[in-house]
């Protein structure tokens, strides 16, 4: 009895300094609170005031707004707990308590093995208590002490364990929903129904990138080589236009070369002095040492390529004197001062200003000209959700003249037979609108029908193949008239020569095609 009666008067094990260093060191540096949440939860303070202000901390925490003193007070207040705590007095004297951040975690450790030890006397009580007054069976006793004392334990070496729908919520709801109704798309569909059955749709949390894969360009580089050893085989532009070009951001990777060589990746033309980067000799150097010091570089490089053998030497030694010879080559190519007055007219206004569509379409034609075989004009800023009545007209004024005229102007040089000229978007629009008004609305994106046009390069004119519903929704008759892109990049390397089949490169064990493994073929009801 008289042992009770002392250890009723004894203070459980806690460092009420440490917790204070805690909290102090939380509002001094916000980063010290993910360390504790490493090592501590809210119940390891012993102080109940203590105890609401470090949950208060993690509550803001989980908003992602800073927690200080400010932000401390205003929630304490909201949940009107900031007297029961000592008011924000005390929350400033926490602060001017802790004069650095830095030793957090030892102060975690301190607190946290007093609470262990806290933990241990609470169950240890319960035990002995338990033990003389006999309550129950032995077994469940010895099965209570165990449990506890194992919980402990764990908790020593780590926090408890999180439920998984706490911290993946969404993702959570994603499976129930395909488990309770059994569904194959929860979220929006690609159009493509292979990825759709991998992925169940585009999720509202997915990070999607892709990359990888040859583009076009690359691919066509790869098949027919060069027919101009000063200039890129492959060459692609981006026009400056009115729409929303910051909202619709163009990356490298749609001209990259992929697992292809890095000679068959697209050379970017830029609309500015230097239209392409790095190309022009630094101050102070001259051609005859530009020339000696790519000689000394091909030179070293190539006793590397006999040591490694790695193809991409022979393709660096191949680019840097391309780079050479386009010093001279591309200075001639956008000087447009030779061109006829006639052949600004046909191209606009536009044709003088760098950049536009009009002035890139005429380069696109210089370009044909001098055996470049694949050139790429990128003209952004067309996803219009909202706004479109007003924005799209400008866009369209802005594509229209330089694309008419590009076609004209090759078919007038005697150029358009083995040239083709494809005019195409990212993907179809829906024709009811996206939300707005009748004055003001945007198109949502629209996978299942998607028109483009093609000229010349043994194109049949004067005809369209396939048609959608009334609705313009689907297509009619898709098992005749439906393209797939697979079987329209079969089309394109059948006019420019190629056997989609047989061109292929081999990569990590496989033979990768552009138009890939499943059986497609060209329209051939298209061609001449």
């Amino acid at each position: 009895m008289a042992t009770a009666e002392i250890s009723e008067l004894r203070v459980p094990p806690q460092n009420l300094d440490a917790e204070h260093s805690i909290l102090g060191a939380v509002l001094l540096e916000n980063d010290s609170l993910a360390k504790t949440l490493e090592l501590l939860s809210e119940e390891d303070f012993y102080r109940g005031a203590h105890r609401i202000i470090y949950r208060a901390m993690v509550e803001i925490s989980e908003r992602h707004e800073v927690v200080d003193q400010i932000t401390l007070t205003n929630h304490l207040k909201s949940k009107s707990e900031l007297e029961q705590v000592g008011g924000a007095t005390y929350l400033a004297e926490l602060v001017q308590i802790v004069p650095s951040a830095s030793n957090i975690r030892h102060h975690c450790k301190i607190v946290r093995e007093k609470a262990l030890l806290r933990g241990l006397i609470k169950t240890a009580t319960t035990v002995v208590s338990q033990g003389y007054e006999e309550v129950g069976q032995t077994e469940d006793l010895l099965e209570y002490a165990e449990r506890e004392i194992f919980q402990l334990a764990q908790g020593r070496l780590g926090r408890s364990f999180v439920r998984l729908n706490e911290i993946v919520q969404e993702s959570v709801e994603i499976v129930d929903r395909l488990y309770s109704r059994q569904e194959k798309i929860t979220g929006i569909p690609t159009g493509f129904a292979d990825l759709d059955d991998l992925t169940a749709g585009l999720q509202s949390s997915d990070l999607i990138i892709i990359a990888g894969r040859p583009s076009m360009g690359s691919w066509l580089s790869y098949g027919l080589g060069s027919a101009n050893e000063n200039l890129p085989t492959f060459i692609s532009m981006v026009s400056r236009g009115t729409g929303r070009p910051n909202c619709q951001p163009l990356y490298d990777r749609l001209w990259g070369s992929g697992f292809l060589p890095s000679q068959h990746q697209g050379v970017q033309f830029r609309s500015g002095e230097d239209h392409v980067l790095y190309l022009n000799n630094p101050d102070g150097i001259d051609p005859e040492t530009r020339r000696q010091m790519l000689d000394g570089i091909a030179e070293l490089n190539a006793t590397r390529f006999k040591d490694v053998g790695d193809p991409e030497i022979q393709t660096r030694i191949a680019q840097y004197e391309m780079a050479y010879r386009m010093q001279t080559s591309v200075p001639d190519l956008t000087n447009v001062s030779d061109e006829s007055q006639e052949t600004l007219d046909l191209y606009g206004p536009d044709a003088k200003v760098p950049g536009t569509h009009a002035a890139n379409c005429l380069l696109a034609r210089r370009l044909a000209e001098r055996g470049v075989r694949f050139i790429q004009i990128y003209h952004r800023g067309w996803d219009h959700h909202g706004g479109l009545p007003g924005r799209h007209p400008k866009l369209a004024k802005e594509v229209d003249q330089g694309s008419a005229a590009l076609v004209m102007d090759l078919k007038r040089r005697g150029m358009l037979d083995d040239t083709l000229v494809i005019w195409g978007g990212e993907f179809g629009r829906t024709v009811y609108r996206q939300g707005g008004n009748e004055n003001s609305y945007g198109r949502d994106h629209h996978p299942r029908c998607f028109s483009l046009w093609m000229a010349g390069g043994g194109v049949r004119g004067g005809m369209s193949y396939g048609e959608t519903d009334e609705w313009g929704y689907n297509i009619i008759d898709r098992d005749r008239y439906g393209v797939h892109v697979h079987d329209l990049n079969a089309t394109i390397l059948h006019l420019m020569g190629l056997d989609h089949e047989k061109l292929s490169y081999r990569y990590q064990g496989l033979d990768y095609r552009l138009t890939g493994v499943e059986p497609h073929k060209p329209v051939k009801d298209i061609l001449l």
